[in-house]
């Protein structure tokens, strides 16, 4: 595959109401898909936001309601869909009792899971209710030759995650965020840093709105290979709709050989 449409779905989210934020997410991802989408990317927890008093309901098993909801979406649309929720686990012993939580990140294509990624670097507050994951890898699709490396918001700040992402073969780079203010100014670098030091196209796709005592600038961004943004959102909700081509970013990489002139030796 050279080119593929994405989307970013730039919403606001309502703390703890699932229905309202899933209901808004289809209404806005059907919007993208209308207009050609093939791959939507949605926030970090979009569902919940970070519902920390009411963490037994918000969260979910990955064969609950709200997955599967995005599962019927992306059947019905042959599309790919990537988002983050709070997702309800077991320790490693299996132990009913010893429910865990984690932010997990997720890759559906046309109706099946592909691959999940749990943030392996959780944000302050989020250290005392989530555990950490303990693996970064790609998500290879089955249907479309494409692979696709997920990061979840904080993880901006360490580019060893999208270094170990791109190592590993990914097209696409995609953060899924809650980035607040007043963090403009990191955010919107960051984003491109990642995108230029890899050389590969990043979806970088944050909320907007207010959540208790935090509001978030939206200001998504969906940069190509050699840096430069292609769609920017100001702070209204909205879609960021961009056709992403591949053969661009091996041209990137012809032009300036990151990639073949790192000093593996060394670091």
């Amino acid at each position: 595959m050279t080119q593929i449409r994405v989307a970013c779905i730039q919403m606001d989210v309502s703390l703890c109401h699932k229905g309202k934020n899933l209901e808004k997410a289809l209404e806005m991802a059907e919007q993208a898909v209308q207009e050609g989408a093939e791959l939507v990317v949605l926030p970090e927890v979009f569902s919940t936001g970070f519902c920390y008093d009411n963490m037994e309901a918000s969260a979910e098993a990955v064969t609950g309601p709200t997955v599967s909801a995005l599962l019927a979406f992306s059947s019905k649309h042959d599309c790919i869909v990537v988002a983050s929720l709070i997702e309800r686990g077991l320790c490693d012993d299996g132990n009913l009792s010893g429910t865990v939580y984690y932010n997990l990140g997720l890759c559906l294509e046309s109706g099946e899971i592909r691959g999940t990624y749990r943030k392996t670097h959780p944000f302050s507050r989020e250290r005392h209710y989530f555990s950490p994951g303990d693996s970064i890898s790609p998500i290879r699709l089955r249907k479309r030759d494409l692979i696709i490396g997920l990061e979840i918001c904080y993880e901006l700040r360490f580019p060893e995650v999208a270094r170990k992402l791109c190592l590993a073969g990914s097209d696409i780079l995609i953060t899924v965020a809650e980035f607040p203010d007043p963090r403009q100014h990191v955010w919107r670098t960051l984003a491109m840093a990642r995108s230029m030091e890899n050389q590969i196209p990043h979806i970088a796709c944050n909320r907007t709105g207010v959540s208790g005592d935090t509001s978030f600038f939206g200001g998504s961004l969906i940069v190509d290979a050699s840096g430069a943004i292609m769609r920017e959102a100001g702070e209204e909700e909205c879609i960021l709709v961009h056709d992403i081509d591949t053969a661009w970013t091996v041209k990137v990489r012809e032009s300036i050989t990151v990639f073949k002139d790192r000093r593996g030796d060394l670091y």
